[in-house]
């Protein structure tokens, strides 16, 4: 009859509306590259509206490394606002949605959406719906409880979803997880029409959430080879400033010792009080000073070989004729010395001059963080789960390091000294790096504890 439209008509305005919608949904989708926005959009688009298409959409995506379905998202009909229609909103072919960062935020906050999140799904084949969504890649749908028996069953029933749809996220033939839909409130039948749309949903979204991925990666790749190509010009910035610092050492060194020398003895001929002695004594103490920047300047810049099968060096000795060299400063100081040595012998491969120097230094530094007195603790002991290790520990009442130059103090030229190179802990490392050894540093009760590791011999 005349003004009464044929079923036929209206199953082709239902055709078009859903081909239009699926139009703008894939034209969204290719508005934005953030994975984070993407989700949203996607089940923000399957639950908002006063008619959505489902009440409740969750996404999970697959973990390879652990094998899981690991929560991403939840987002449900009272959570999802309206989507920003961007364009003409009369004409669907010349338009996509948006979504505000607030709205993600909000959603993101959710009880809903943080159990989502903490879910974890083994795909291990014991449960018969994960292995048909996630193994064979195909579509599920029941209008009854799963399984009361199976773990991954309960995991969806925690999240109260009994009566669902499961679709999986294919692109390229790779399933990179599953979005699941329900309507727990009305509980309103999912029809073979809402499947067939969630599926064409689900292909597009898969393949803007791959995108989005590989366009993640490149974007890491890309940062760290920028990283790379900085490190490697400020290398190659640093070499040249440390070889040009090597020959002016070595150039200034020379004429340094020959001043040195006459100033000392200039102060066996002065007059002790004198004003002369004074200056004299003053340019030694400069000089000695001077010579030791060099001398750390230059044993930087070099490479020293060492050979590991000659020398056998006895730890506990070094460090017993370093304390015996430290005695003095130790004393000005007030420092009280605690030692303990048990469990040897203490036997590595190395060069004792060179593992002398890298203890004096550290002793030293621990001495001058302690001027008004402290107690400076020397232990050896082996590591717990290397026997083969030792672990040297010093231990300094000091105060500690500032947690803002902990990651520095290892740098060269970084030193929290008025008149340090900031060479010295730097020249450690280096040691201990030729000995197969390293050096930790960290702040333990009322002070600062470097820890040395060099394996036995």
């Amino acid at each position: 009859m005349e003004g009464q439209s044929s079923p036929c008509h209206n199953t082709t305005d239902k055709k078009l509306t859903e081909l239009a919608l699926l139009y703008q949904f894939s034209t969204t989708l290719l508005s934005t590259i953030r994975l984070n926005k993407l989700t949203h959009l996607i089940l923000t688009a399957l639950t908002s509206g006063s008619s959505p298409l489902f009440e409740r959409a969750m996404l999970f995506l697959h973990n390879e490394k652990s094998h899981t379905l690991q929560g991403m998202l939840g987002v449900t009909n009272g959570t999802s606002e309206n989507l920003i229609v961007v364009g003409s909103s009369a004409n669907p072919l010349s338009s996509r949605w948006d979504i505000s960062d607030e709205v993600i935020s909000r959603q993101r906050a959710t009880e809903f959406c943080n159990r989502i999140r903490a879910t974890r799904i083994d795909i291990d084949g014991s449960c018969d719906i994960i292995n048909r969504v996630m193994t064979r890649n195909s579509l599920f749908h029941t209008d009854e409880a799963s399984n009361d028996n199976c773990p991954a069953c309960n995991s969806l029933r925690n999240l109260g979803v009994t009566v669902f749809a499961a679709v999986p996220l294919l692109s390229r033939d790779k399933n990179l997880g599953m979005i699941a839909v329900d309507n727990p409130l009305s509980g309103n039948r999912i029809t073979l029409d809402d499947l067939h749309f969630l599926q064409l949903l689900a292909n597009q979204a898969a393949m803007a959430i791959e995108n989005s991925m590989l366009y993640n990666r490149i974007e890491e790749a890309h940062s760290n080879l920028r990283d790379a190509r900085e490190r490697l010009v400020r290398g190659e910035r640093l070499a040249a400033v440390g070889e040009m610092a090597a020959k002016l050492a070595h150039e200034l060194k020379n004429p340094l010792i020959t001043i040195g020398g006459f100033a000392r003895r200039l102060l066996k001929t002065l007059v002790s009080n004198s004003r002369e002695h004074r200056y004299a004594d003053t340019i030694s103490k400069e000089v000695d000073r001077l010579e030791k920047m060099l001398t750390d300047i230059l044993t930087f810049s070099s490479k020293p070989m060492i050979c590991f099968n000659y020398a056998h060096c006895d730890l506990e000795e070094i460090l017993k004729e370093c304390f015996e060299i430290c005695s003095a400063p130790l004393d000005d100081n007030n420092i009280s010395l605690v030692t303990s040595f048990e469990g040897g012998p203490w036997t590595v491969l190395g060069d004792a001059h060179q593992l002398k120097q890298v203890f004096l230094n550290l002793i030293l530094n621990a001495s001058e963080s302690m001027e008004s007195g402290g107690t400076l603790t020397v232990s050896l002991k082996k590591a717990v789960r290397d026997k083969e290790t030792v672990i040297v520990s010093i231990r300094d009442t000091g105060g500690g390091i500032h947690p803002d130059m902990m990651k520095r103090i290892f740098d060269p030229f970084f030193t929290t000294k008025p008149k340090g190179t900031g060479l010295g802990l730097a020249i450690v490392k280096r040691i201990l790096m030729n000995h197969n050894g390293a050096i930790e540093a960290a702040n333990q009760d009322q002070g600062a504890v470097f820890r040395v590791r060099l394996p036995l011999a």
